[in-house]
C-alpha cells in the first residue's frame, strides 16, 4: 500500500523503514534534505516538498504526519490541502490534544476530507518490535488504512478505539499512567539505593522483579538497561521534561471530576526536577527559622540561631 510521511525523526523515520520493510511504499518528506536522504537510501521515494508528496501520491490519498503537536500540525494540513482532492485522508500519528484533534476533524469533514488521529506509542523500539497504535476517527477510513497499522503494530498491538479525537484522547491518558509508573520506579529504587543494607544490587533487582514479578514491565526493563550501563546514573541530570500529555491529562480529570493524585503528583514531581533552589524551599526553611529557631543552609554555611528576631517554638 502506498503512504506519505511528513516528518522523519524518531519515530516518524522509523516508522517508514518499518513500512518498507514490510512491502509498502512510502514517499517520505522532512524539512531537513538529508533527513529524506537517508531515508531514500532504505527505499523510501523522496518528496522535496510537500506539494512533491502529494503529486507522487494516488488517489485517495493517505498522508500521515509525524510533527509536533500545535501550530505546525494546523501549517501542515494548511499547506496540503490546496493539492489534495476530497476523499483523500490526514493521519496525525503526534501527540496532539485531543481538543485540537475533534476541531480539526470537523473542518477537515466539511471539505470533504477524512482525518484519523493516530495516538502511537513505542519510542526508539518500535522499528524492531512494533508500535502501540489507539486509532480514532470514520470507520471506514481506517478500515481503509489496515494494511499500514497492522504492518506498523505488533500482534494485538493496535485497534479503532472510537471516534475523531479518541485515538489521541487514549493516548494522552495511557502518557499520564506512564508517568505515575516511572515515577514509582524512580522513588521506590531511590529507596533501595539509600537504605542501609549498601551493598544491594539494583541491576540485579531489577532482574529478579522482571522475572515473574506483578512489578514487572518493559520500562523496568529500560530502567535495569540504563542502571546496567551506569550504576549510579552519573552520567546524568535529574531534569525531567514534559511534553504536555500528562498536563492534560490532569486536566481532563478535574473537568471530569476524577480524582487523580499519583498522575497528578508525578506531573509536579516533573515541574520540581527543574529547579536547583526552589524559591518555595527558602521559604519554609526561612519559616522554620523564624518561628522555632532551626537551622538553616545559607550561602556562608550552616547557620544555627534565627536570621531576624526570636519566635516561638514548634515543629
Amino acid at each position: 500500500m502506498q503512504i506519505g510521511m511528513i516528518g522523519l525523526g524518531r519515530m516518524g523515520g522509523n516508522m517508514s523503514v518499518r513500512l518498507i520493510q514490510h512491502g509498502h511504499e512510502v514517499v517520505a518528506y522532512d524539512r531537513d534534505p538529508e533527513a529524506v536522504q537517508r531515508l531514500a537510501k532504505d527505499g523510501a521515494k523522496p518528496a522535496e516538498s510537500l506539494e512533491d508528496l502529494v503529486r507522487q501520491l494516488k488517489p485517495p490519498r493517505g498522508v500521515w504526519m509525524m510533527v509536533p503537536a500545535g501550530d505546525p500540525v494546523d501549517a501542515t494540513i494548511s499547506t496540503l490541502l490546496p493539492t489534495m482532492e476530497r476523499g483523500d485522508t490526514f493521519i496525525d500519528g503526534g501527540n496532539s490534544k485531543w481538543t485540537d484533534t475533534r476541531r480539526r476533524a470537523d473542518e477537515l469533514q466539511a471539505k470533504g476530507f477524512n482525518l484519523i488521529d493516530c495516538g502511537t506509542s513505542g519510542g526508539i523500539w518500535g522499528l524492531t518490535v512494533g508500535y502501540s497504535m489507539m486509532i480514532g476517527g470514520p470507520k471506514e477510513a481506517v478500515r481503509q488504512f489496515d494494511p499500514i497499522f497492522s504492518a506498523l503494530a505488533p500482534e494485538g498491538g493496535y485497534g479503532h478505539v472510537g471516534e475523531a479525537g479518541s485515538g489521541h484522547f487514549t493516548k494522552m491518558v495511557h502518557n499520564g499512567i506512564e508517568y505515575g509508573l516511572m515515577e514509582a520506579y524512580g522513588e521506590g529504587l531511590e529507596i533501595l539505593k539509600q537504605s542501609k543494607f549498601y551493598d544491594l544490587d539494583l541491576v540485579q533487582i531489577c532482574g529478579i522483579w522482571n522475572h515473574g514479578s506483578v512489578v514487572r514491565s518493559w520500562l523496568l526493563e529500560l530502567a535495569e538497561s540504563a542502571l546496567r550501563r551506569d550504576p549510579n546514573l552519573d552520567a546524568l541530570r535529574g531534569f525531567v521534561q514534559d511534553s504536555g500529555e500528562g498536563r492534560w491529562t490532569v486536566e481532563a480529570a478535574i473537568d471530569e471530576d476524577v480524582p487523580a493524585p499519583i498522575i497528578t503528583e508525578s506531573l509536579f514531581r516533573r515541574f520540581s526536577s527543574r529547579q536547583t533552589d526552589a524559591f518555595s524551599n527558602k521559604v519554609l526553611a526561612a519559616l522554620r527559622n523564624e518561628f522555632g529557631g532551626h537551622p538553616v543552609e545559607t550561602s556562608e554555611g550552616t547557620l544555627s540561631k534565627p536570621v531576624s528576631a526570636p519566635g516561638g517554638g514548634g515543629e
